[in-house]
């Protein structure tokens, strides 16, 4: 922290950005690794310098952060005090940790969590937490004393100080010679002896950097499997020790910041029964992981550390680093076994160089396009959501939680990279591309041997040296399936029923309404809606064409003559006829299909009082089906205050009769996110507002009822996005009064993917009558599986381009297409549904909250369940469940759920 003290005198702190001339207070030195492995000190801290001839006043001024993508409100912590003429101020944060030695007296406390290397911390001369537009803060900007933007953030003076290391990399950032010139990027330096000083002098004196200190003398020269030892914690945690071993991987860029080394002759064909101690070991050394290469034998001295569960030894210097003769040893090879089941087992194998064998499969890609990972699970299937195939709280619900433990593991890109933060946008992103998609259901094959490591609390498959989207498919250690399909499989009928959910289709774009934020691209061009306003969909007329491409592509090649919407636009909202964004998407639709295809439900006029943003809605074509009457809204129902209303059409075949009739309600309950009180998430699986969701399905129970009277038919068809997994509380409503969920009784496929497990939240139930002329039902994974940065929402996100004017990736859920045959010749038959009553794990369990065995209860017996009511009709099983949790204990769940690998996805 070289200041210099000779800056010209001002009596006063200016209440804009800090000035060249000296005039205000600056921020001095910012130390945001606090309490991270290595840190001299436990807490972070951010210091102030007066250059002025004159105290300065910080009563009701503010210390703020926001994290380097953020485009919101900043958040900010009141600071109190004087800073002398020429003083300093000391703001202590609170560390990552509790290594380090205490902070001079502080002379402030911040309850802030800054980033020890990307984000925006600002100085305010107010306590209201400030928002600024990404990009260069100009000077004079309200509230603004000073900013510091540093490592990867979107927000600086005029450009990013550049950040050196990981959090365990010890040094600071801090002003070069005292000077402030308005450029982050040149006022802004690393500093490897980090010097807080308070109000009182206490601290270290700005000086010369210290001489070099010796490099510690190791206490024990040992093997790589005894620094590793039995458990999950090295016996060698504290202490310096020599070792060595060949290397394996290296991983000099991309922030990892080391390599691996393992002991020569090890690995090959393990058994992990008599296997105790892994042979491998992570070098953390950034300034020596340049000078090994993959098959050098060396000799290192450093301490052992345990860095959030991973045993590595840190290298400080050179000359804790020697080679030695790579002849004279044979090399180490592969392990040549699949994923352990078990942490106890996995440490056995932590930092080694495998072969994973076994068959393996894409779970997730939620996270692909930002951290250049994919989540993967062993054996043929994805993880599952328990509520998918158990009942909340059974002994089925517990057997897949720990199966999907025993499967999960991630595919990473050897580097810490977030794609998202700018200075990391123009790194092609590794995994996702159109030539060669990666799909959730897809099968994983691995081509090359990776190392088997933990970060960021997850068991991880590194390659062996990063990876970016620069290299060559061949070059990756897997190879991927391709599950792609240019249309549903085919479902028979003479006329078939669809349910999509849009993914928040506004014709209303952002910037034609005051008060909205967005979500930007790497250019800092608007994207989406973020908040501020009605809006929820496209930024503005560009990505709106974005999105309509593909979600029109996605509708027309369906297959589907009648399909319920979700997620649409309700217009009148937004002061327009309320079809109007309906009558935009067909009119999108005919213009591709080259003529007038499809038309739509028209709205009623008797409307609910109050209708949120997004509404439900029907398309359909109008060469195969026909409305018959009018359609109608659920009005005046307490229990959808906080959910779309149900909309119900009846249809029919073109030249079909009465008794082709058939009733369609649109479906979109309330969501999982949020709920208090009675709504209040349970911890059973099922999320937040299940109350709400039971009470919409028993008022759609009685909806339907009436809306089959009125149509005069008994075919009733529920579709939309229930918000609820297949044996959950309101799936259960809807079966126990009859109705049949086709998805999870004709199909193995799944129709969302959540926190990387597949489960659907989208179902087309039919009434029994409607249930036998069911032909055939397909989920078309063309969506939930499919990685976000092909989304319209994360267009030039990447220098490398994924966005296609296709349809995969059109939304966030994938449509169900449901075959029907209502007129008198029979259409390609399919085997018949199966009875609602033997789907797997289903039925209460005995040992439940609150919940009676189902075949124990008389028939129409109501009885409580963790949701509310459930009316049982006596034809449920409890052998579901209990078949599902014995087959996952007894074979690790290799059998629950078979898939069809052509198309899986939820």
């Amino acid at each position: 922290m070289a200041l210099a003290l000779g800056l010209a005198p001002l009596v006063t702190a200016a209440p804009a950005l800090a000035a060249p001339d000296g005039s205000s207070v600056v921020i001095n030195e910012a130390y945001l690794k606090g309490g991270s492995a290595n840190a001299p000190f436990n807490r972070k801290f951010v210091e102030l310098y007066n250059p002025t001839a004159a105290s300065v006043s910080l009563a009701g001024w503010s210390l703020q952060y926001r994290s380097a993508t953020g485009a919101g409100e900043f958040s900010a912590a009141e600071i109190a005090g004087t800073i002398a003429a020429g003083g300093y101020f000391l703001v202590a944060i609170p560390g990552n940790g509790t290594t380090g030695a205490d902070l001079p007296a502080p002379d402030a406390s911040a309850s802030l969590n800054p980033s020890g290397t990307t984000g925006t911390v600002l100085l305010s001369n107010g306590a209201v937490p400030l928002t600024l537009a990404p990009g260069s803060i100009p000077a004079g900007t309200p509230g603004v004393v000073d900013l510091l933007g540093y490592g990867a953030s979107n927000t600086f003076e005029t450009t990013v100080a550049p950040v050196t290391g990981t959090n365990p990399t010890p040094n600071s950032l801090a002003r070069t010679a005292g000077a402030d010139t308005d450029v982050n990027a040149a006022d802004f330096s690393t500093q490897t002896t980090v010097t807080p000083q308070n109000s009182g002098g206490t601290g270290t004196d700005p000086g010369p950097e210290p001489e070099p200190q010796p490099e510690p003398t190791p206490e024990a020269d040992v093997t790589i499997a005894q620094v590793q030892g039995l458990t999950g914690t090295s016996p060698f945690v504290g202490r310096t020790v020599t070792t060595r071993g060949v290397v394996t991987a290296t991983y000099p860029t991309g922030g990892l910041d080391g390599y691996v080394i393992q002991t020569p002759g090890s690995g090959g064909a393990l058994d992990l029964a008599t296997h105790l101690a892994s042979d491998a070991l992570f070098v953390y050394s950034a300034s020596t992981a340049s000078s090994v290469a993959v098959g050098d034998y060396v000799e290192v001295d450093g301490a052992v550390t345990e860095f959030f569960g991973l045993t590595q030894i840190t290298v400080t210097g050179a000359s804790s680093l020697r080679t030695l003769d790579a002849s004279s040893v044979v090399a180490p090879r592969a392990a040549t076994v699949g994923l352990p089941a078990t942490d106890a087992q996995r440490e056995t194998l932590e930092s080694m160089l495998v072969l994973p064998q076994g068959e393996f499969t894409v779970a997730d890609t939620y996270t692909t396009n930002q951290y250049g990972e994919v989540k993967l699970a062993s054996g043929d299937r994805p993880l599952i959501q328990p509520t998918e195939v158990a009942r909340p709280g059974s002994p089925g619900y517990a057997a897949v939680v720990a199966d999907n433990a025993a499967r999960a593991v991630t595919l990473d890109d050897g580097a810490t990279t977030n794609f998202f933060t700018a200075a990391n946008q123009s790194i092609p992103v590794p995994y996702l591309s159109n030539e060669n998609p990666v799909t959730v259901g897809a099968s994983v094959a691995f081509t090359k041997p990776v190392v088997f490591d933990f970060r960021n609390s997850a068991w991880k498959y590194q390659p062996t040296a990063r990876l970016t989207g620069d290299t060559a498919y061949g070059d990756l250690p897997v190879t991927f399936e391709d599950i792609r399909t240019d249309a549903p499989r085919e479902v028979g009928g003479d006329l078939k029923l669809a349910s999509f959910n849009v993914l928040n289709y506004f014709t209303t774009t952002g910037d034609q309404l005051r008060g909205c934020t967005f979500y930007t691209d790497r250019a800092g061009a608007p994207v989406t809606v973020n908040s501020g306003c009605d809006a929820r969909g496209a930024a503005n007329a560009e990505n709106l064409a974005r999105q309509q491409v593909k979600i029109v592509t996605a509708i027309n090649a369906l297959g589907a003559d009648v399909v319920s919407l979700e997620e649409i636009e309700n217009s009148a909202r937004f002061g327009e006829p309320r079809d109007s964004a309906l009558a935009t998407l067909v009119g999108a639709l005919n213009a591709a299909a080259g003529a007038e295809v499809w038309d739509y439900a028209r709205s009623p006029e008797a409307l609910p009082a109050n209708e949120d943003v997004i509404r439900l809605a029907f398309i359909y074509k109008k060469s195969v089906a026909e409305p018959v009457g009018g359609s109608t809204i659920l009005t005046g129902s307490a229990a959808f205050s906080n959910a779309r209303q149900p909309l119900a059409q009846a249809f029919r075949p073109v030249g079909g009769d009465a008794e082709s009739t058939f009733v369609a309600i649109a479906n979109h309950f309330k969501s999982k996110g949020s709920g208090s009180g009675a709504d209040a998430d349970q911890g059973d699986g099922q999320g937040g507002s299940n109350g709400s969701r039971v009470n919409q399905a028993n008022a759609l129970v009685a909806f339907a009822a009436e809306r089959e009277a009125a149509a005069g038919t008994d075919k009733v068809f529920l579709l939309g996005d229930f918000n609820a997994y297949s044996q959950e509380d309101p799936i259960q409503v809807l079966r126990a009064a009859g109705y049949v969920d086709l998805g999870s009784t004709e199909t193995d496929e799944y129709s969302y993917v959540f926190s990387g497990l597949s489960g659907s939240l989208d179902h087309v139930l039919a009434s029994p009558a409607a249930a036998e002329a069911v032909t055939g039902v397909d989920i078309w994974n063309i969506n939930s599986g499919e990685g976000i940065g092909l989304e319209y929402s994360r267009f030039n996100y990447n220098v490398r381009q994924l966005y296609q004017a296709d349809q995969f990736r059109s939304s966030d859920h994938d449509p169900v297409v449901v075959g029907v045959s209502l007129l008198a010749a029979p259409v390609d038959p399919v085997p018949p549904v199966t009875d609602p009553g033997t789907t797997p794990g289903e039925g209460a369990d005995p040992a439940g909250p609150g919940a009676t065995v189902p075949g124990a209860t008389a028939p129409g017996t109501t009885v409580p369940t963790a949701g509310g009511p459930l009316a049982y009709t006596g034809t449920e099983s409890v052998a579901g469940w209990i078949a599902l949790a014995l087959v996952l204990m007894a074979l690790g769940g290799a059998v629950l759920g078979g898939r069809h690998r052509a198309s899986r996805r939820a």
